[in-house]
C-alpha cells in the first residue's frame, strides 16, 4: 500500500489526487467485482431490443478491471476477479484469455504482448443513441454503487461511438426481433481494438487517415485483351460452323459475348494494375473450351417446391495412406490428382488409371509407365500442393491445355515449382522464415500467393525468384489464402481468427473480416467476385458481402474438427464444403435465415443446442442397437441442401467443376482398434 500510495500525485494542500478508485477506502477486488455485478445485472434486466448492444461493454470492463488490479499490486484480488469472470467470454476470447491469464505482477504488463495493447489503444464499442443515453443515467445514480468505476473506465479506456439506430439496416429493431433472443451470437464486428480481433471490417473506420478512395472495390470481371477476344470469338465462329446449335440452345458466340459484356464499366479493374504475360494459342484453346463448358454445363437452378437443386459428387478415396496425406488438388483438366505427403514427397495420379508420360528418370534410365509419378525435392512435410490453371483439350490436334506445372509448399519453408512434362522441380522459392501452409495460384496463371507461419502472405510470379509483394498484419500464422476472381484483391485467412482483403498491388488491407469464434481453415470467393466464403475449426461457414464488407449468414452443421475446403458452383448459388467431420456438405447460399439458434432442427422438429458438433458418433443416418436411427446433428442451419457421408474418410478437398460436377478427395482413416 505505501509503494502504491507513493506513486500517486499530490494536490497543493498535501493530499493525493488521483481517481476515485485510488482515493476509496473500499478494498479494490471487492469494488470491481461489485462494479462488474452492476453492469451484468444492468445488462440483463434491460429491453431485450438493447441486450445485444450492451453485452458488449462486459468484455472491455472486465479485461481493464483486471489490468487495474495487477497495476495496483493487488495480485490477489486480480486473480480471484479473473478466475470467477473469465468463464463467461473464453467461447468469444480464448486467445487473449489465454495471454492474460499469464499476468499477475505490474512489470508483466509491459512483457505481454496482449496486455500492452489494451493499455495503449482503447477499446472501440459502437451502440446506438437510445441504450447509451439511458446507461449513462444509470450510471450517475449508482456512483457509490460501483458506477462511479465504470465511469471512469469508460473516460480513459474505452471508445464509445453512438450511432443512428435508423441509419443502420442491421440495428433496426425489424433485424433485432428477427434474430430473436438466441444466446449464440457471434461477436459484433463493430467492436475491438484497432487491428486486434475483433474489429471493424472496413479498416477505414478504425484508421481515419486511410485513403477513402482505395476503400472503393472494384470487383467486376478482368479484362480481357483485346488480341486474345478477337482470336477467341474467330475460333468459336468455327465450332459453331462445325457443330451448329441444337434448337433452343445459344450458339458460342453469343455465349462468349454474353461472358465479356461489361456493365458497368467502370467496375472493371485495369490491365495495367496486374500485367499478365502476352497471349498464346494455349490461352485462345482455353478460353474456347471454357465458353464450350460454360454454355453446356448442368446449370444449378434455385429451390423448385421446397427442394434444393440437386447436386453430383464424385468422391476418390485414397487407402492405404497411413495418415500421411496432408492434402489433395484436382487438375482443372479433371485429368490429374495430387497428393502432398508427411514423408516429404508429392505422388500425382490420373484420375481414369491410364498411364503417365513415359520418359526417363535423372540417370537417363527408362521408366516404366504407370498412372503414378512420385515427385521428390522437399526437406519437410508438404501442407498444400495446387495444379497450374487447365482445361479439356478441345481439339486434339490444337496446342495442348493440359495443366502444366504443380505448385508445392512444405515445412521446410521453401515452394517449388514441378514440371508435369518432365516430371522434375524447376525452380525453389526462397523467402519464408517458417513453414509455408497454404499457396494457390492466381485465376490466370502466371501469378501465386503464399501463406506462411511466419504470419505473412507473399505474392509470387513464375519468373521471379524473389516474392513481388509481403502482406503483413495478422497476429498469428496465415492459414489459407484464395484469390480474387478478377486477380485484383486476395485474401488470408489466420489462426488469430480474422480474415483479411488486400489489394494485390498496393499491398494495403482493404477488409477486416471478424466474427469467427474459431481458427480459420477455409477461404473461398464467389465466381460472380461479389461475396467470400470463410469456414473454421468448430464448424461454421460465415458469408460476408465483400462490397460493404459486413456478414450476410452464418451456416452450421459441420462436426468440429475443420472445415478443410470449399468451393463455389458456377452461378455462385451453390457452396460445397468439406473437412474432418467425414462429410460434403451442400449449401444454399440465396436462402435467408436467421443466424442466431434456429427453432427447428434437420427434420423439422425442435433443435438441440447449436453448437455446430453432431449429437452422436456416428455421420447422419447411423444406425445404434435395436435398429433405431441415430440421433439428427444438432444446429444444422435450414440452408444446408444435403450432407454426404463417407464411411471413415475425412474429405481434405472439394471442388465444383466448370460443368459443375463435384469432386471430393479424402484418405481412408479407420478409428483405431481399442
Amino acid at each position: 500500500m505505501l509503494r502504491k500510495e507513493s506513486e500517486l500525485p499530490h494536490n497543493a494542500n498535501g493530499g493525493a489526487s488521483g481517481p476515485v478508485v485510488s482515493q476509496t477506502n473500499e478494498a479494490a477486488g471487492p469494488k470491481y467485482t461489485r462494479s462488474m455485478e452492476l453492469l451484468r445485472k444492468y445488462t440483463e434486466d434491460s429491453l431485450e431490443l438493447y441486450r445485444p448492444e450492451l453485452r458488449k461493454l462486459l468484455w472491455p470492463v472486465f479485461v481493464y478491471s483486471f489490468l487495474d488490479l495487477v497495476r495496483e499490486y493487488f495480485t490477489r484480488d486480480a486473480e480471484q476477479f479473473f478466475a470467477t469472470y473469465k468463464p463467461h467470454f473464453e467461447r468469444e476470447h480464448e486467445e487473449d484469455i489465454k495471454f492474460l491469464g499469464k499476468v499477475s505482477l505490474p512489470a508483466h504488463l509491459q512483457d505481454s504482448r496482449v496486455a500492452k495493447l489494451y493499455l495503449e489503444n482503447k477499446y472501440r464499442v459502437s451502440l446506438t443513441a437510445t441504450p447509451f443515453y439511458n446507461f449513462v443515467q444509470f450510471l450517475e445514480s449508482k456512483i457509490w454503487e460501483g458506477g462511479q468505476v465504470i465511469i471512469d473506465m469508460m473516460r480513459d479506456h474505452i471508445n464509445i461511438v453512438t450511432v443512428d439506430r435508423t441509419a443502420t439496416a442491421e440495428r433496426s429493431i425489424a433485424a433485432i426481433l428477427a434474430r430473436g433472443s438466441g444466446d449464440d451470437e457471434l461477436p459484433a464486428e463493430d467492436e475491438g481494438i484497432p487491428g486486434h480481433n475483433p474489429g471493424h471490417p472496413q479498416t477505414h473506420r478504425h484508421d481515419p487517415e486511410a485513403d477513402a478512395s482505395r476503400i472503393k472495390l472494384t470487383l467486376g470481371p478482368y479484362p480481357q485483351d483485346q488480341d486474345l477476344q478477337d482470336d477467341v470469338r474467330a475460333a468459336l465462329q468455327d465450332e459453331d460452323s462445325k457443330n451448329p446449335p441444337r434448337p433452343g440452345q445459344s450458339s458460342l458466340v453469343d455465349e462468349y459475348e454474353q461472358r465479356i459484356k461489361r456493365e458497368p464499366t467502370e467496375d472493371v479493374p485495369s490491365r495495367d494494375t496486374v500485367p499478365l504475360p502476352p497471349s498464346l494459342a494455349r490461352d485462345v484453346a482455353m478460353e474456347v473450351q471454357k465458353v464450350v463448358e460454360h454454355r453446356d454445363r448442368y446449370k444449378i437452378t434455385g429451390r423448385t417446391g421446397g427442394v434444393g437443386p440437386a447436386v453430383s459428387i464424385t468422391m476418390y478415396t485414397f487407402h492405404n495412406t497411413h495418415d500421411s496425406i496432408n492434402c489433395i488438388d484436382f487438375s482443372g483438366d479433371n485429368k490429374l490428382v495430387a497428393a502432398g505427403m508427411s514423408e516429404s514427397y508429392i505422388r500425382v495420379w490420373s484420375l481414369d488409371g491410364s498411364p503417365l508420360t513415359d520418359d526417363t528418370d535423372n540417370s537417363g534410365t527408362p521408366v516404366q509407365p504407370s498412372s503414378s509419378r512420385r515427385l521428390v525435392g522437399h526437406a519437410g512435410p508438404v501442407y498444400a500442393v495446387t495444379f497450374s490453371p487447365s482445361t479439356e483439350n478441345p481439339d486434339p490436334n490444337g496446342p495442348s491445355t493440359a495443366s502444366q506445372y504443380l505448385l508445392s509448399c512444405s515445412g521446410d519453408n521453401t515452394v517449388r515449382l514441378w514440371s508435369l512434362e518432365m516430371w522434375s522441380c524447376l525452380v525453389a522459392y526462397r523467402g519464408h522464415d517458417n513453414p509455408v501452409w497454404d499457396l494457390q495460384w492466381g485465376p490466370h496463371g502466371h501469378y501465386f500467393l503464399t501463406g506462411s507461419s511466419d504470419r505473412t502472405a507473399r505474392l509470387w510470379s513464375t519468373d521471379h525468384i524473389e516474392p513481388l509483394r509481403i502482406y503483413v498484419g495478422h497476429d498469428n500464422d496465415v492459414d489459407c489464402i484464395a484469390f480474387h476472381p478478377n486477380n485484383l484483391y486476395v485474401f488470408t485467412g489466420s489462426c488469430d481468427r480474422t480474415v483479411r482483403m488486400w489489394h494485390i498491388s498496393g499491398g494495403n488491407c482493404l477488409r477486416l473480416f471478424t466474427g469467427h469464434t474459431g481458427n480459420v481453415t477455409a477461404i473461398a470467393c464467389s465466381p460472380d467476385g461479389k461475396t467470400l466464403a470463410t469456414a473454421d475449426d468448430v464448424g461454421s461457414i460465415i458469408l460476408w458481402t465483400l462490397e460493404s464488407g459486413r456478414r450476410k449468414k452464418r451456416m452450421r452443421g459441420h462436426g468440429k474438427g475443420g472445415i478443410w475446403s470449399l468451393s463455389w458452383s458456377v452461378e455462385s448459388t451453390v457452396l460445397v464444403s468439406a473437412g474432418a467431420d467425414k462429410t460434403v456438405r451442400v449449401w444454399d447460399v440465396l436462402q435467408e435465415t436467421n443466424e442466431s439458434a434456429n427453432k427447428t432442427g434437420a427434420d423439422g422438429g425442435p433443435a438441440n443446442k447449436v453448437d455446430g458438433a453432431l449429437t452422436s458418433k456416428g455421420t447422419a443416418g447411423a444406425s445404434v442397437p435395436g435398429g433405431k436411427k441415430a440421433q439428427k446433428e444438432a444446429g444444422v442451419s435450414a440452408d444446408q441442401i444435403s450432407a454426404f457421408p463417407t464411411k471413415d474418410s475425412p474429405v481434405y478437398k472439394v471442388q465444383f467443376t466448370r460443368m459443375n460436377l463435384v469432386l471430393a478427395g479424402g484418405a481412408y482413416l479407420p478409428p483405431p482398434k481399442v
